[in-house]
């Protein structure tokens, strides 16, 4: 490799310089060159990982993957994951979940999805974008932060040391993040560690499974079976201290273990089995300098809410937008310090949430077991549960990029997720970031242009903010204006009404900004928003 390819007179030819290449660093990719931005990758390994991990993610997340190009692909590796049921060693349910087929962002509430797959889908329409480049066999040794930039020391395939040099360094090289400890970051650790096998199946014929989804509460042998994308099962079985270690994780202790579920080699294929330890931690810094983490480099959770994966889907999201703005001159690098604020806030809410359901899940002990499934059972009878499993696991933003009111506090409907439905504009009828786009959305009923002065258009046009009004499904194509759309479900419209907003900024990774009730706040809206992202002269 030719060390000079990695400057320009001086200057730094990559603007970000991604440290691993999972689903995370997969996505982040796409989204930076997706925006224009000189992206290089580098993985150690040489070749994809070719087994799942996680086994599916919610609404929010197919958002954000489909807003990376791969909307029309999910289909073919996921499907909706229905429900979610608990129950106990006797077969009694502790908790019964419906998951709806929609959730806020029309996507399913949550899905099941076979993780190959969709890697494969992001790494093939990054494979198209000709400003990202992928250095595969290459391990990241060392990094020095220059204050104007960053260089990667790594080796390559040949042994051969390199120095690659970018603007920007986000880690999403896992667990034992080569970023993370040049970050120097300290690491809040729940101490929740227990080892459980997992086991990824084939069967030979198809199965209809009531429940999907099921956890089994069993003090004797906690396990679990759910659906890890169209033809794929996952079952997990916990260690239990009768356990000889050194046969639990092997391919006899599998079999023996799956036979609870009926699964044998004569009716299905076990395509993978590893002992994972269930782990519960997030740094407190995800950003020091130029370096910044995302994905499991900045944490870690159990896979007892089902947001391992999505989380880092959500830190690539928050992230993309934020380091475009700031490369392109339109936002101060401090910007990038609400990247930490936000996300760790998100992700120590579904880190407890997940714990909190795990030490239900693993209670081994008899007594406490008992004790468990009465108070659960009795709850159900009363009809106030399932109040964990419908707990919401991802709570609006209370800090960082948002309006707010004079007490500091963010401001009414600011930080709540945005929602997405059905559009129709001239070309067609679609979700609406397929018909509309993204990136910073001005969403209104009626014409508040003339609300904004010349220095206001200016910014949001720098900002590439789209300004898009919604009308009633019913309006004659006359009367349409460029850039209208058609509120063809008729949801966009009461959504506004309900809030009171004439008005209702969005952020790129689909979070509410904040909201206008009239055209006289309609300018302090947008002034609001440009004073924090702080401008600066030249990018950075």
């Amino acid at each position: 490799m030719d060390v000079a390819r990695d400057t320009d007179n001086g200057e730094p030819k990559t603007d970000v310089l991604i440290v691993g290449y999972g689903p995370v660093g997969q996505l982040l990719s796409v989204l930076l060159a997706q925006r224009g931005r000189r992206v290089t990758v580098v993985e150690r390994w040489p070749e994809p990982y070719r087994h799942p991990r996680a086994v599916g993610f919610d609404s929010e997340a197919a958002r954000i993957l489909a807003s990376a190009g791969i909307g029309d692909s999910l289909e073919k590796f996921t499907e909706p994951a229905r429900d979610h049921a608990w129950q106990n060693t006797k077969g009694e349910t502790l908790i019964d979940h419906e998951v709806a087929d929609r959730g806020h962002c029309t996507w399913p509430e949550a899905l099941s999805a076979y993780q190959p797959a969709l890697e494969s889908a992001l790494i093939e329409h990054g494979s198209t974008l000709p400003r990202l480049r992928v250095l595969r066999g290459y391990e990241a040794v060392g990094l020095a932060d220059g204050g104007d930039r960053v260089t990667l020391t790594v080796v390559g395939p040949d042994d051969e040391r390199t120095d690659l040099i970018a603007s920007w360094v986000v880690g999403c090289d896992g667990a034992n993040s080569l970023v993370r400890a040049s970050v120097g970051t300290t690491v809040t650790d729940l101490d929740f560690s227990y080892d459980w096998l997992i086991c990824d199946v084939r069967l030979h014929e198809h199965r209809e499974f009531r429940p999907n989804n099921l956890e089994i509460c069993d003090p004797a042998r906690p396990r679990t079976a759910v659906s890890a994308g169209p033809g794929h099962r996952r079952y997990e079985f916990m260690r239990v201290p009768a356990d000889d270690p050194a046969h639990f994780g092997t391919v006899e202790s599998a079999w023996e273990l799956l036979r609870l579920f009926d699964v044998t080699p004569d009716n299905g294929v076990l395509d993978r089995h590893a002992v994972y330890t269930f782990q519960a931690r997030w740094a407190e810094h995800w950003r020091a300098g130029r370096l910044l983490l995302a994905g499991d480099s900045a944490h870690l959770m159990p896979p007892f809410a089902g947001q391992g994966m999505c989380s880092g889907f959500r830190d690539a999201a928050n992230l993309a937008w934020k380091l475009d703005l700031v490369l392109s001159g339109h936002a101060a690098p401090a910007l990038l310090d609400t990247y930490t604020s936000e996300r760790r806030a998100h992700v120590r809410h579904a880190v407890e949430m997940s714990v909190g359901l795990g030490r239900v899940v693993c209670m081994a002990d008899p007594a406490a077991a008992a004790d468990r499934d009465a108070a659960m059972l009795a709850a159900r009878k009363r009809n106030i549960g399932p109040s964990a499993a419908r707990r919401s696991v991802v709570r609006p933003l209370v800090d960082g990029l948002l309006r707010r009111d004079g007490q500091g506090r963010p401001a009414p409907y600011a930080g709540q997720a945005a929602p997405q439905w059905r559009v129709g504009r001239a070309g067609g009828t679609g979700l609406f970031d397929d018909v509309v786009g993204t990136g910073f959305i001005l969403l209104y009923g009626e014409d508040v242009v003339p609300a904004l002065d010349a220095r206001q258009l200016t910014f949001l046009d720098n900002i590439g903010a789209r300004l898009v009004r919604v009308v009633p499904a019913e309006t004659p194509a006359a009367d349409l204006e460029p850039g209208d759309a058609r509120d063809v479900e008729g949801r966009y419209l009461p959504y506004l009404s309900e809030m009171g907003a004439l008005a209702v900024l969005v952020r790129p990774d689909f979070y509410v900004f904040g909201i206008a009730g009239d055209k006289a706040e309609l300018p302090s809206l947008v002034d609001d928003l440009a004073e924090q992202l702080t401008p600066t002269a030249t990018p950075s």
